[in-house]
């Protein structure tokens, strides 16, 4: 008796371990090209995670986006983001059309994956780990419309969700960005 009470103690407690391991690098997305990006390659590197949408009034936010990016990318911070139309169908590009689109339009050389789904009973396994509490061990969230965003330590931890209307140059951002 004893012994399977430890049994279900070691058990139980490599769940709990487990589940508060989970992170942003244990996940690969498609890329706007439709290749494959481990999400690990990120490891040491803050990262921003935004859904985007090339027909929203938030869409000049892709100015701030790459302008953040030209500021403080490289090593140390990236900006990936993920096309949805899960808002006013705004998004109804295909992929070679929302690369044409933020290049032509907004200069974007930041990251930008293959259209997803964020929200519904089609998310995208990525945004379920990002907005259940259950699974990335930090909060619950809900992504409200388009330009969400979502600051991810170095260690691929959930650190905080941020207003669509939050804009990219904002004082919090730049301050997490340049905090230790």
């Amino acid at each position: 008796m004893k012994k399977n009470i430890i049994m279900f103690i070691i058990i139980i407690a490599t769940i709990n371990t487990n589940a508060q391991t989970k992170s942003l690098h244990d996940f690969t997305v498609k890329s706007i090209d439709g290749g494959d990006f481990d999400l690990s390659q990120l490891k040491g590197k803050k990262v921003l995670l935004v859904n985007t949408a090339s027909k929203c009034g938030l869409t000049p936010q892709y100015e701030e986006l790459e302008k953040l990016y030209k500021i403080y990318g490289g090593d140390k911070f990236k900006i990936i983001g993920f096309p949805a139309n899960n808002f006013g169908k705004q998004e109804p590009g295909t992929n070679d059309e929302i690369k044409e689109f933020c290049q032509i339009n907004y200069g974007v050389s930041f990251q930008m994956m293959s259209k997803i789904s964020v929200k519904g009973d089609d998310m995208h396994l990525l945004y379920q780990w990002l907005t259940q509490k259950s699974e990335n061990q930090k909060m619950d969230s809900e992504v409200s419309w388009n330009f969400q965003k979502y600051l991810i330590d170095e260690n691929g931890q959930l650190v905080d969700v941020l207003s669509p209307k939050t804009t990219p140059m904002d004082e919090k951002i730049i301050h997490w960005i340049n905090s230790k």
